[in-house]
């Protein structure tokens, strides 16, 4: 799957400027039909910028910068990161079993690639 494939704006569009779960104005907001999503909120009066990323029933993860280049450039870099660590977890419901054991370190490792 291509990284870019399946990625639309969450709401048509309709959350930008809104305020987000960290504290800024939404000014990017995706979401891919493999239940993941990924949001910027940027606050430039106070240098903050915060990229919210999670993968529906596993992850949601927070991460906060000090420059609107940095955040673009983690927005880069984390999106394919996400498809990826997505299409490695398991499907339908959780069990305490070695799958899930499993999906745990990656979500772990992904948490440790992206502080």
């Amino acid at each position: 799957m291509s990284d870019e494939q399946g990625w639309r704006p969450v709401e048509e569009g309709r959350t930008l400027g809104l305020g987000g779960a960290e504290g800024g104005t939404i000014v990017r907001d995706e979401e891919h039909p493999a239940g993941l999503r990924i949001t910027l909120e940027e606050d430039p009066a106070r240098s903050f910028y915060a990229l919210t990323c999670g993968i529906s029933g596993w992850l949601v993860h927070a991460r906060h910068f000090g420059s609107e280049a940095e955040s673009h450039a983690a927005w880069d870099e984390m999106k394919p990161a996400l498809v990826e660590l997505a299409m490695q977890m398991p499907a339908g419901p959780r069990r305490l079993d070695a799958a899930t054991r499993e999906a745990g370190a990656k979500l772990g490792a992904f948490m440790a690639r992206f502080p």
